[in-house]
């Protein structure tokens, strides 16, 4: 995609502080960090939502988002724990059409957070639980 600034740091067309590359993935610096050492990680290939990518290519995306989660802790940057976080659509605030993963420093006290609306108090019943499970369970692909 020519005008997806994460394709355009792949080709080299944009600057990355690169920390991981190989010939499927590459992961960078995010240059709005929620603290000092977020790191992303993406296919090289450009793919907008998780569902486009294949398996081959998202098992070893996770696999690299392990091993870089694990150099964040070790480089002595400000980490007391780790977020990994997914936007994956406009609804749930995918901001760059470029599948990614966050790799969040965390430490208490950082200010950063989750917030629960007013679904999150809902409590279904098992009944209701299982229905959403069965229905999960047909779509799921083969």
């Amino acid at each position: 995609m020519k005008n997806c600034i994460f394709c355009k740091i792949v080709n080299g067309t944009e600057p990355a502080s690169v920390v991981y590359s190989d010939d499927k993935v590459m992961a960078f610096m995010d240059i709005c960090p929620v603290n000092l050492g977020h790191v992303l990680v993406i296919p090289k290939v450009h793919v907008t939502y998780l569902s486009e990518l294949d398996e081959e290519l998202g098992a070893h995306l996770f696999k690299i988002t392990m091993r870089i989660a694990e150099a964040v802790r070790k480089s002595g940057v400000k980490c007391e724990g780790i977020n990994l976080f997914v936007a994956d659509g406009e609804a749930v605030f995918q901001d760059v059409f470029h599948f990614h993963i966050h790799i969040i420093p965390r430490f208490k006290g950082d200010g950063f957070g989750l917030k629960f609306g007013p679904n999150n108090l809902l409590r279904p019943n098992r009944k209701k639980l299982d229905k959403l499970a069965n229905d999960i369970r047909k779509s799921l692909k083969k």
